[in-house]
């Protein structure tokens, strides 16, 4: 669903990212499942859209500055090796072995798509330790990385969602840096005062087997207890502002945002 929207939002007139892959590897039950969700949450395409560009333009920002490594974490039918991929750049994508093998198979059937662009790191994260597994690949825990961990957090456990984010900070390098998007604890608790439209795009994600679990409303005091030294967030509408000169009330698609976070306090001038 999330790769339809990409895709979709890619072949818009205007397009605000640009994912020439997405729409093939999403598929028909990718397409399905977006329009399904419209019914719902006519504005979820612009979030897509606009969460995919920010975090692209952040990794490209990154290599600007001298990061030669970006790690995906949760990289499900994700692409930016093959877009954003640049010579002395390496690219880890991490996932579930059946995810990861689901997804090569999907890439393999796609002319042109650059297989060599990421090394493929397999990882049960209830079983394997994801930093040996990097570490293993090749990734340098020495050297600055770019984390970009889209779209997982608020499927996880609060334990374990804090266990990777102490993880990130403690690990590597402190000059590295991580993006990833959360969503308010209304929207993971099911909140009475949800709106019928948000209640019902939560079940559709729950009959696809990836309940929410859990929200965030304030990351600040979260990411200290975490050990990190720098934090940024920004809302959808700032957003929508920022790419679109845009701010529109009815838009009711709020309950999400993504983060900026280093261990470092260098990272506060980006």
């Amino acid at each position: 669903m999330v790769a339809a929207y990409r895709g979709r939002a890619s072949s818009a007139a205007d397009p605000i990212c640009s994912d020439p892959w997405a729409l093939r590897l999403a598929g028909p039950e990718g397409a399905a499942l977006s329009r399904r969700w419209d019914e719902h949450s006519p504005s979820m395409e612009l979030w897509m859209a606009l969460r995919t560009r920010y975090l692209d333009d952040c990794v490209v920002r990154a290599l600007g500055r001298g990061v030669r490594q970006v790690v995906i974490l949760g990289a499900g039918l994700d692409t930016r090796a093959a877009r954003l991929g640049r010579p002395g750049v390496a690219f880890f994508e991490v996932d579930q072995p059946a995810s990861q093998e689901d997804k090569l198979e999907r890439l393999s059937s796609l002319e042109g798509y650059p297989l060599d662009a990421a090394t493929f790191v397999a990882c049960d994260f209830e079983r394997d330790d994801f930093v040996e597994r990097l570490e293993s690949a090749g990734l340098n825990r020495t050297a600055p990385a770019c984390f970009v961990w889209e779209g997982v957090v608020y499927y996880l456990e609060e334990e374990a969602a804090r266990g990777t984010l102490q993880r990130l900070a403690a690990d590597f390098t402190p000059s590295s840096l991580l993006l990833f998007d959360y969503l308010n604890s209304r929207m993971a608790k099911s909140s009475p005062r949800l709106r019928p439209e948000d209640r019902a795009m939560k079940g559709i994600i729950e009959e696809l087997g990836e309940p929410m679990r859990f929200g965030i409303d304030d990351p600040t005091p979260l990411m200290a207890e975490c050990g990190y030294r720098f934090l940024r967030t920004v809302s959808f509408d700032e957003l929508a502002l920022e790419y679109t000169g845009t701010y529109l009330r009815e838009r009711f698609f709020r309950f999400q945002s993504i983060a900026v976070a280093s261990a470092s306090e260098e990272a506060s001038l980006w």
